[in-house]
């Protein structure tokens, strides 16, 4: 398959990188510094036993119009970013091209081909106005959920955390020959993509996580190691979890995982440093209406009220302001010895 990825940061440098690594014909958009070391060097994945790996048949551009045409379309931005690349992806199109959104929390596309009543809602807190639903043709979106943790290092360098799982699904439910092809290209490229028939209730279980893993990280600095062993980080972690099951449930989703497996396994990750926190370190914009005004939006269309989701998303979203009309990033300083 030709695929293109948008955004050859942590999430798409890697599975960009896997999917050239096992043959796939694969070239990324991308700018800066990372496209000019892309050229130079290929993009390489770092693994945490010390291997790595190079994947130097990729290409990359930042022309969008003279990029080709491609049988995927990998969005590997942050959801904030979306609006700004929508309006040009018709010049990568043909007539069978699939776009794949890989962000975080609750997508855009949520109630495109859900059926009943909410068919066709647009989900404000992530697309203001509809503009990136009414950008992306529905019925080229073929669903993907993001296990995976990357770090973009440095330009066209990204280390592997943890995961490999990118399962897909279409957005009706229905098996298809492309969500297929799709999974078997992961497959090949040594991913777990199985083919879903709910991608929304595998869409929720993993923001059961980040909802809650992610903002109590940007405001305490704190990993996922030590938020699940600090009795105040883990009840606080269950609150958020509890409500946003319940929201989640009214709405038709069954979580196939119990709670407290599902905090177990972020402990298992250990000391990483989630998205948001590595990005309010960096003094970038963090995805709190993606992963955290999402789910508020979502209790408020099904009558449930999230009061601690609601009391962490505003505490991020002052942090997000401050950083902004400070310009600063903001990350721990270590104190000098005694």
């Amino acid at each position: 398959m030709r695929f293109c990825i948008i955004g050859a940061g942590a999430i798409g440098g890697f599975v960009g990188a896997k999917l050239a690594l096992a043959g796939e014909d694969v070239t990324f958009i991308a700018r800066g510094r990372n496209l000019e070391a892309i050229n130079a060097h290929g993009m390489r994945v770092y693994h945490r036993d010390g291997s790595e790996e190079i994947a130097s048949t990729v290409e990359a551009t930042d022309n969008y119009q003279s990029a080709g045409q491609f049988d995927a379309i990998i969005l590997a931005l942050k959801a904030h970013q979306l609006r700004d690349v929508v309006g040009r992806l018709g010049s990568l199109y043909h007539d069978d091209t699939v776009v794949v959104p890989m962000q975080n929390g609750i997508p855009f596309w949520y109630f495109e081909r859900h059926g009943g009543e909410l068919e066709g809602r647009t989900v404000e807190s992530v697309d203001p106005g509809g503009l990136i639903k009414a950008a992306i043709p529905a019925e080229r979106i073929v669903g993907c959920v993001v296990y995976p943790a990357a770090e973009l290092t440095s330009p066209g360098q990204v280390v592997h955390i943890e995961g490999e799982r990118f399962p897909v699904g279409e957005l009706d439910g229905s098996k298809s020959e492309r969500a297929q092809s799709l999974s078997d290209a992961f497959v090949r490229a040594g991913l777990k993509s199985p083919v879903l028939d709910n991608v929304r209730a595998e869409i929720w279980l993993k923001l059961w996580g980040n909802l809650t893993f992610n903002p109590i990280s940007a405001l305490t600095h704190s990993t996922l190691a030590d938020i699940c062993a600090d009795p105040y980080g883990r009840t606080l972690a269950t609150e958020m979890m509890r409500e946003a099951q319940t929201v989640a449930e009214k709405l038709g989703i069954t979580f196939r995982v119990p709670l407290e497996k599902r905090i177990e396994g972020a402990a298992k990750v250990g000391h990483h440093k989630t998205s948001m926190l590595q990005d309010v370190e960096a003094g970038r914009s963090i995805e709190i209406d993606a992963l955290v005004g999402s789910v508020v939006e979502m209790g408020e269309i099904a009558g449930i009220p999230t009061p601690t989701i609601r009391a962490v998303y505003q505490a991020a979203k002052l942090l997000e302001r401050t950083m902004r009309d400070a310009m600063v990033a903001v990350r721990a300083v270590p104190l000098p010895s005694s």
